[in-house]
């Protein structure tokens, strides 16, 4: 190999981790001797079971490996390794004239075979680029699936208060099915959220997940992007190119903020939701798809149809299945258990060593308006975590200025206080507020410890000491 083709290969192969599999001393020995000459870290084993006690103590990016050995053969180390370390590229090493035994490998799982004797570098390192490419594939794939399910199973949604748990029981229902869905609610309420979890869990999680702002695209340009357009129906449409609906064929298309179509191309939507054809702009073909439709809006399409500012068949068709998302205002009880989230999602993140939020800190987000809704919530709370100096969040770190509004009076029903409260002439003690407190904080979490220990930033042991306090003096919990 010249000498520039060797510096290519070093730089495309250095730092990757090779193990060879092999009974013969030289066979390793020829590997190991050629592949660090290329950068590449390798670790040797001399036969299927060494290989295995190797693997379960470091990783490897791929295993190179003979299939005849004692103890354990090539074959069984394969499937090992697909069970096992299934992002590991295996490459088999099978002798001339028994390549048979190679392809038996490969519909096995092997992702290639070296064919011996090998005489050339160059051959091995052809194959190890192609299987590392592989491997970053297979891991850039399970890394993707992971985070989608993590973000968007329905569990992961977060709304331990009645409001939400209905909306979840609903989703959770319709999910599996074909239904078109109306989500509507505030901006911040977590509309695309949502739909976004019910593609994920429907038998269309793997097809695609197209998103079509209707109140971003101009209203010449809007046809265009969701039908598609033929070469030559207007001005620059110098190709034909297909729009949103074929794009979103077999998976599901999320018409965001749809109240701002415009009124002339909802007939043609209307056509293409009832009929599931359409036709290009240009073109007087039908064209047939199969796609699942979800809407969302942030104003009332109900009375928008009735004031006739939106197509009221429109409307129907897709309101099969209405979804309101509550404001977190609304919803305040999910406030304590939102923060906390964000806080150790933000925490991981900026790699800041935050756990818990001061009672005053608390207390303000309680009774905050939060006119922008969860996503408000959730800058704040990043925005305290990024400039929290400790491992408490204060009242302070929510804001950047000094102007820190005064800490909120605690956020308490009138029925759980106790008699005389407020009262000059009886004023109440720290500890007895302290304990009406939790006990409301616990009556509102449903009795949750754990989100009301979460609530009142403070750990579940605490809580457990004040409630057997509490038992003791007779309170019935």
């Amino acid at each position: 190999m010249s000498s520039a083709a060797n510096s290519t290969a070093f730089s495309r192969l250095a730092g990757a981790r090779v193990l060879i599999v092999d009974d013969e001393d030289y066979i390793r020995e020829f590997f190991e001797s050629a592949l660090e000459s290329l950068g590449i870290e390798v670790g040797t084993a001399c036969d299927g079971q060494a290989a295995c006690e190797v693997l379960r103590d470091q990783p490897f990016d791929v295993v190179i490996t003979d299939l005849k050995m004692p103890r354990m053969d090539g074959m069984t180390l394969l499937r090992h390794c697909s069970g096992c370390h299934p992002t590991t590229p295996v490459i088999i090493l099978t002798a001339y004239g028994t390549i048979e035994n190679a392809v038996e490998a490969m519909r096995g799982g092997a992702f290639d075979y070296l064919a011996k004797p090998i005489t050339e570098t160059e051959q091995i390192e052809i194959v190890l680029s192609r299987a590392l490419r592989h491997r970053s594939a297979l891991v850039e794939n399970m890394e993707l699936r992971r985070d989608m399910g993590e973000r968007y199973m329905f569990d992961r949604l977060v709304g331990p208060g009645p409001k939400m748990q209905r909306i979840f029981d609903i989703l959770t229902t319709v999910a599996p099915t074909q239904a078109t869905v109306l989500i509507t609610g505030s901006s911040g309420t977590g509309k695309e959220l949502v739909a976004r979890a019910i593609h994920f869990n429907s038998p269309r999680a793997k097809g695609p997940f197209i998103k079509v702002n209707c109140a971003a695209l101009p209203e010449g340009l809007i046809e265009s992007e969701l039908f598609g357009h033929e070469k030559g129906a207007f001005t620059g449409a110098l190709k034909t190119t297909k729009g949103r609906f074929e794009a979103a064929d077999n998976g599901t298309l999320l018409l965001d903020e749809i109240s701002e179509m415009p009124q002339g191309l909802q007939a043609k939507l209307l056509r293409a939701l009832q009929e599931r054809e359409f036709e290009r702009v240009g073109s007087t073909q039908s064209v047939k798809v199969d796609v699942r439709v979800i809407a969302t809006s942030n104003i009332d399409i109900e009375k928008a149809a009735e004031e006739k500012r939106f197509r009221q068949d429109l409307y129907y068709r897709l309101n099969v299945i209405p979804i309101r998302l509550p404001t977190l205002a609304e919803r305040r009880e999910d406030i304590p258990v939102l923060a906390y989230h964000f806080l150790r999602r933000f925490a991981k993140m900026h790699g800041k060593c935050v756990e818990r939020i001061s009672t005053a800190g608390m207390s303000y987000l309680n009774n905050a308006p939060w006119p922008g809704n969860v996503r408000e919530l959730e800058n704040a709370i990043e925005r305290a975590v990024v400039l929290c100096r400790g491992e408490q969040i204060e009242l302070g770190d929510f804001f950047i200025s000094d102007d820190v509004p005064p800490q909120p009076a605690l956020s308490l029903p009138a029925s759980t206080l106790p008699a005389g409260y407020g009262s000059p002439l009886e004023p109440i003690k720290l500890a007895e507020l302290e304990k009406q407190h939790i006990l409301a904080t616990l009556k509102t979490m449903k009795g949750q410890r754990q989100n009301t220990a979460d609530a009142l930033g403070i750990s579940i042991r605490t809580l457990r000491n004040k409630l057997n306090e509490y038992r003791i003096e007779g309170v019935e919990i």
